[in-house]
C-alpha cells in the first residue's frame, strides 16, 4: 500500500516522442529533466575500453576518484553500478520489515522499486526502513538529520551543493548514499552511479550487480570527470548563476516553490496551460500528476536562453 497521495507509477522527465506525436517537430529543447546541458567533455580512451571486459585496474581507479571527490571516510566502501536506477531496484532486497518511510511528494522510483518487492510505503513514521532524497526533487528541500536502522539518502543532486552531503555518516552499517553521475556531469547515458556504505552494507548488492558492472568506457571517463576538480568548481558557479538567471524570467510566471541549481519548481497556477505554451515553441518541461500547479524546469544550454525568453515573452 502506497501512502495517500504518493503514485508508484514511473512517471518521469524525458520522453519527447510523445512530445513530438502531440506536437509536431523535431528541434526541441528538453527542460523536462535536471542534467546539465553542459556535459563533461569526453576524454580520449583507448580502444580497449570498448574491446575489452573492464580490468581491475580501471575499476580501482574509479572508486579512487570516488573516494577523493565526496571525501568518503576511511574505512566506508564504495561501489559503483551502471547507474543509480540500478541501485534504487535492488536496495529494497537489504531493507528489513514491510514497511518504508518514504516522505512525499519525491522522486517516485524508489516508491515503486519498494512496493514491487512487497512493501507498504508511508510517508511519515518511525520503521525500520527510511529513503530521503536530499535535495529532494523536485522542491530541492535539504532534509535534516534523521535516521533509522536502514537508511537510503539519494544525493543524485548533491553535487551542487556538496556542503550538505551526508557521507560523511555512510561507515555506520545499514546507512546508504547514494550518488548519480549522469546529473551534476550531463552524462546520463553513460549509465554510472555508486552507492557509499560499510562495506557489509555494500557487500548484498555487490553480490547482486554480478561482475563487470560498469562498462569500460564508463569506468574511464568516471575516473577522469571525478579528478577533475576545477571543472567542478567552474561547473557550479555556472550553474549557480544560471538558475539565478531562470528564476528572473519565470518572476511574471508563477512563484519559485524551490529546486536546486540544475532544476527549478514553480507554482505556475495552470501547470498543464503553461506546458502546452512552452511545448508549442518545443520546449518539453515536466508536470506531475500530483499538482495541477507545479511546473519544473531544468536549466537550457548557453545557445538556447533567447528561444526560452521568447516563449514566455
Amino acid at each position: 500500500m502506497a501512502a495517500q497521495g504518493a503514485p508508484l507509477t514511473r512517471d518521469h522527465g524525458g520522453g519527447l516522442d510523445a512530445a513530438r506525436a502531440q506536437w509536431g517537430g523535431d528541434d526541441w529543447l528538453d527542460l523536462s529533466t535536471g542534467i546539465n546541458p553542459h556535459a563533461y567533455p569526453i576524454p580520449h580512451l583507448p580502444p580497449t575500453a570498448w574491446t575489452a571486459l573492464p580490468d581491475t585496474g580501471a575499476e580501482t581507479a574509479l572508486i579512487r576518484a570516488a573516494r577523493s571527490f565526496w571525501h568518503v571516510p576511511e574505512g566506508t566502501g564504495v561501489l559503483a553500478a551502471p547507474g543509480a536506477s540500478a541501485l534504487i531496484a535492488a536496495l529494497p532486497r537489504l531493507a528489513p520489515g514491510r514497511r518504508v518511510v518514504i516522505p512525499h511528494p519525491t522522486y517516485n522510483e524508489h516508491a515503486a522499486a519498494f512496493a514491487a518487492n512487497g512493501f507498504e510505503v508511508v510517508a511519515d513514521g518511525d520503521e525500520d526502513a527510511l529513503v530521503i532524497v536530499h535535495p529532494n526533487n523536485p522542491d530541492g528541500r535539504l532534509w535534516p538529520d534523521r535516521q533509522a536502522p536502514f537508511t537510503v539518502i539519494d544525493e543524485s543532486f548533491c553535487d551542487v551543493c556538496p556542503d550538505a552531503s551526508r557521507v560523511a555518516e555512510a561507515s555506520r552499517p545499514g546507512f546508504i548514499v547514494l550518488k548519480s553521475f549522469g546529473k551534476f556531469w550531463g552524462l546520463a547515458g553513460l549509465r554510472l552511479g555508486f552507492a557509499i556504505a560499510h562495506p557489509d552494507t555494500l557487500a548484498p548488492l555487490a553480490e547482486a550487480l554480478g561482475p563487470w558492472p560498469v562498462s569500460g568506457p564508463a569506468l574511464g571517463i568516471g575516473a577522469t570527470a571525478l579528478g577533475d576538480t576545477a571543472w567542478a568548481m567552474e561547473t557550479r558557479a555556472r550553474l549557480r548563476a544560471d538558475a539565478k538567471r531562470l528564476d528572473g524570467l519565470m518572476e511574471r510566471h508563477g512563484d519559485l516553490v524551490g529546486g536546486t541549481d540544475l532544476f527549478r519548481l514553480y507554482d505556475v497556477g495552470d501547470a498543464g496551460a503553461m506546458q502546452d505554451r512552452l511545448a508549442r515553441h518545443q520546449i518539453w518541461s515536466r508536470i506531475f500528476p500530483y499538482s495541477g500547479s507545479w511546473l519544473r524546469l531544468g536549466l537550457p544550454p548557453t545557445t538556447d536562453w533567447t528561444r526560452l525568453e521568447q516563449a514566455l515573452t
